[in-house]
């Protein structure tokens, strides 16, 4: 089957304490964003949208050598909003999508080719890359049906009772879905939230209402979806990027 993947890389990185985007900052010397569109490649994906917002052009130089198309994200009004303008560069493609973080630089080939394996296998409408993790604090936590494994419900930390904040498993934030799937969900959310923004995750509220089959795979490294938004956290990833390669 088809793929093509999506790459969010329009946010600042305000806690990077810098001028520049947060995924043009080096990692072994070379952009964080490079990292994520080569393990992309390594996928023989038919397309990599890659969306840009903050900073657009300076991201676009950056990346200029690399085989992406470019979705603008003007203004950036959630992560929903971001994926709703790969549409039109992925045209009419039709297959699985997988979404990235473009500062996310560690999760592997491997985990992610398992990844789409299981979405596959378990003909999901969506999957979810998880990780179980010691101290889940912070993370949006992922509620599994003891019986079948299928997940119930993504809760963000601030909406969890105490009995979910005790999950260790969490959402890592990189998904698989069928492409026409994904913007026929993404068409139907609203921005009816105190931000005013259009939140990827409100996808699922409508997949568990419609009793959609969502699935969850679960990284075997939990460091792989570790995000970088410090730069005490872009030195740790420097540290296992050293180590995985």
């Amino acid at each position: 089957m088809s793929l093509a993947m999506i790459i969010m890389a329009a946010g600042k990185g305000t806690r990077m304490k810098s001028d520049l985007p947060k995924v043009l900052h080096q990692a072994n010397g070379k952009p964080v964003i490079e990292y994520v569109v080569e393990t992309s490649r390594s996928l023989s994906p038919e397309h990599i949208v890659l969306i840009v917002g903050h900073q657009a052009e300076r991201v676009r130089q950056a990346t200029a050598h690399l085989p992406v198309r470019y979705a603008l994200q003007e203004p950036q009004l959630g992560t929903g909003h971001a994926v709703m303008q790969a549409e039109r560069p992925l045209g009419d493609f039709d297959g699985d999508v997988v979404i990235l973080s473009g500062d996310a630089p560690l999760v592997t080939p491997e985990t992610l080719q398992e990844l789409i394996a299981s979405h596959r296998n378990q003909k999901a409408t969506a999957t979810v890359l998880t990780a179980e993790l010691d101290d889940p604090a912070g993370y949006g936590r992922v509620i599994r049906s003891p019986a079948t494994g299928d997940v119930l419900k993504i809760v963000e930390q601030k909406d969890a009772s105490e009995e979910e904040k005790a999950v260790r498993e969490i959402n890592s934030g990189v998904y698989v879905f069928d492409a026409a799937t994904l913007f026929d969900l993404l068409s139907r959310i609203t921005n009816d939230n105190a931000q005013q923004e259009y939140y990827l995750t409100d996808v699922f509220g409508i997949c568990f209402r419609e009793h959609r089959k969502i699935s969850a795979f679960s990284a075997s490294d939990p460091d792989e979806i570790r995000g970088i938004n410090t730069p005490e956290q872009l030195r740790e990833a420097e540290e296992i990027l050293r180590k995985q390669r």
